[in-house]
């Protein structure tokens, strides 16, 4: 073996230990500097390892680290001021969200009308039995609510705002709906209202779909009325449906498919992901498209037939009692993919084409809405007349007639305003003013004024389903919210908690074990309860209800 001495500068290098003594400064060097930077005193510049033009590391998301003080003469951004949002708070008396509240002593007579039952919750629902209030062992105040009693058993079908016989009295000669809408009383029920009689553990789904209890929804009126339609039927202790309506009679299926092979665009379960039925009958539609993908808000009004939506829920169909009369339905713009409506009674041109114009703020940009009505195929005068009404109507809303044949016909809602903004000024209905918000909807008239496109895009761009339930969609930066760069992250994020809260609520509490169908979801937010508890865990449908648009 050669001796040191006689080894060259360069064959030192070589040496294990000469390797091992490098590396060993290296990582010292390193790790000086890396403590240096971490922990040095804010007078202190950071050292830089870039240049200005080099892109800054991401900050972990978990700590971020403080901002660094800006360079010498380098330019300061200001972030700008949060715009005025409309934040969480309480209701007040009509119905107003505010903050402005205060929790106090109870009232001085408080003591004294609880105990004869008169005190009231928000004014509006009357405790039964009253409050009896006595004296905990170790101070304090112990208060009981006696339990409410049941209603007469003629509440049975009893809705409070739908319900009204004072104003369903005052409005009986009315011609546009208005008996049918909302007209809440000043006192609320003090009692709960009953089940029917005989009321049973409702049929599981999916077989839900095509059976239910009779005596759940103890009504024979739509038998008597539409049984010839291939609607309904009884059989023993059961109705039952075929899946038939007054314009598809041979079912809900082929005539989904008619649709289909009509625009091959629609593409249930994919372009057309959320749709409308309007009038919906028994709600075979909304139950036959479940089955493709697509979710369907059936409505109709409580009138004559006022059992349609028990029989809807009773199957498990999405559905909510609503009218198109003289007020927006609750319902935000651009929601749905597809509107239907198949002999649902409906004047769609009437009043300059208020309703059908209701029916175009709630489509979504390129949706399309489905006719299927007499005017469309028969020739007798008077429906020929109102065929040209609709086609004259349909073309000032700047709507495409993409198709129609036999008893339908499918309209398209443009993509953009080019179409709107080329019409002669003196053309009816006009465009609404630029004021309007088309998101306000909570007891606002109905307004015969064509609602334009949005000009940045928003809600036409969304992706196919089921990509589009866990992307953010652009529309979400015209919502206010105190949020203005990490909407998106607020979208993901939302998803993330209620999988992790959901998971947890199954495995506690087994809620797969309950077999749920109908859920209520009372604060949607971006709708990630309702999307992971669909998607992860059960077969059911949420009815959301919400302060924001549906994304």
């Amino acid at each position: 073996m050669k001796s040191l001495t006689t080894l060259w500068p360069m064959d030192i290098l070589k040496t294990s230990s000469s390797v091992r003594i490098t590396a060993l400064a290296l990582f010292s060097l390193t790790l000086f500097l890396f403590l240096f930077t971490r922990f040095s005193p804010t007078t202190y510049s950071p050292l830089t390892f870039f240049s200005a033009t080099s892109s800054a590391a991401e900050p972990s998301p978990q700590q971020p680290p403080p901002s660094p003080p800006p360079p010498p003469g380098g330019k300061i951004f200001r972030v700008p001021l949060l715009p005025p949002v409309e934040r969480m708070g309480v209701l007040d008396g009509n119905g107003v969200m505010t903050e402005d509240f205060r929790v106090g002593e109870l009232d001085s007579g408080f003591e004294e009308d609880s105990l004869n039952g008169s005190v009231s919750l928000n004014g509006s629902v009357s405790l039964n039995g009253g409050v009896s209030r006595g004296v905990k062992e170790g101070g304090g105040v112990r208060e009981k609510v006696e339990k409410y009693k049941v209603c007469d058993v003629r509440k049975v079908d009893y809705v409070p705002c739908l319900d009204n016989e004072e104003a369903m009295e005052r409005l009986k000669g009315s011609v546009r709906g208005e008996k049918y809408e909302r007209h809440c009383p000043e006192m609320g029920l003090d009692c709960l209202v009953p089940p029917p009689k005989g009321y049973r553990r409702p049929i599981l789904w999916p077989r839900s779909r095509d059976e239910v209890w009779f005596s759940n929804v103890p009504h024979t009126r739509l038998v008597e009325d539409k049984g010839g339609q291939n609607w309904i039927s009884i059989k023993k202790d059961k109705f039952v449906f075929p899946g038939g309506g007054t314009q598809f009679i041979h079912g809900a299926d082929k005539y989904l498919d008619q649709i289909s092979e009509m625009v091959p665009d629609i593409e249930f379960g994919h372009n057309i992901r959320v749709a409308l039925d309007i009038g919906c009958g028994v709600a075979s539609f909304g139950a036959f498209l479940m089955q493709r993908n697509v979710t369907t808000l059936s409505i109709a009004p409580k009138d004559v037939h006022e059992n349609q939506i028990q029989f809807a829920l009773e199957r498990g169909v999405p559905a909510m009692v609503s009218v198109f009369a003289t007020h927006r339905l609750l319902l935000p713009s651009q929601a749905f993919d597809l509107i239907h409506c198949s002999r649902c009674r409906i004047n769609w041109t009437r009043d300059d084409g208020i309703l059908l114009l209701e029916a175009n703020r709630l489509l979504r940009v390129g949706g399309y809405f489905v006719w299927a009505a007499q005017p469309v195929y028969k020739h007798e005068e008077n429906l020929q007349e109102q065929w040209k009404e609709m086609e004259n109507l349909t073309a000032h809303i700047c709507w495409e007639l993409v198709r129609k044949e036999g008893y339908i016909a499918i309209w398209r809602k443009p993509i953009d305003n080019s179409c709107y903004l080329s019409r002669d000024i003196a053309v009816h209905p006009p465009l609404c003013e630029s004021n309007d918000d088309p998101d306000n909807v909570w007891y606002v008239g109905l307004k015969a004024c064509i609602t334009q496109v949005p000009s940045n895009g928003y809600g036409a761009n969304v992706t196919k389903w089921p990509l589009r339930l866990h992307q953010p969609p652009d529309r979400l930066r015209s919502i206010q919210l105190d949020a203005i760069i990490s909407r998106d992250e607020l979208f993901k994020a939302d998803s993330k908690y209620w999988y992790e809260i959901i998971e947890s609520y199954v495995r506690a509490f087994r809620w797969q074990e309950y077999n749920l169908r109908n859920v209520m979801d009372m604060r949607a937010g971006f709708g990630g309860y309702g999307s992971i508890t669909f998607l992860a865990f059960f077969s059911c449908f949420l009815l959301r209800l919400s302060v924001v648009r549906f994304l």
